[in-house]
């Protein structure tokens, strides 16, 4: 007998928002100029939508697909990267998600080696377009 599902805050809602905030490591670093792959913050979308569908669901879900992709600065090592993701559309068993993922402090290598700044505003890296589904609930 499988345990009944119960969401933290309820139903999922348009406009309801998550965001996750990470450092990343210089062991990240992928291409020369200390850059990381588009793939890094494709996760991190992961991971957000993830909670997004615990909040609201009860369950982790499974992210479908995406129907927009736009990189539009790199990321770096040493950068901190926020995503939020928030529901613009809600389905009987999926979800639209808005996502975004902005660098909110940057390193500054040229000051020293463990410099930094904080970025105001912040810097929009990536946004998307995806849909989460969700199992039906009992």
């Amino acid at each position: 007998m499988s345990e009944p599902r119960t969401a933290s805050t309820g139903r999922a809602a348009v406009g309801t928002t998550v965001t996750h905030r990470r450092y990343v490591s210089h062991a990240e670093a992928h291409y020369g100029g200390a850059l990381l792959d588009g793939a890094y913050v494709l996760g991190l979308f992961g991971d957000v939508a993830t909670e997004m569908c615990l909040r609201t669901d009860g369950d982790e879900g499974l992210l479908a697909g995406y129907s927009s992709i736009a990189f539009r600065a790199p990321v770096k090592a040493g950068d901190v990267v926020e995503v939020t993701a928030t529901i613009t559309r809600v389905g009987t068993r999926s979800r639209t998600l808005d996502l975004r993922a902005y660098v909110c402090c940057r390193a500054t290598p040229e000051v020293s080696e463990s410099a930094g700044c904080v970025l105001d505003p912040p810097l929009l890296v990536v946004e998307a377009v995806a849909d989460v589904v969700v199992p039906p609930t009992a």
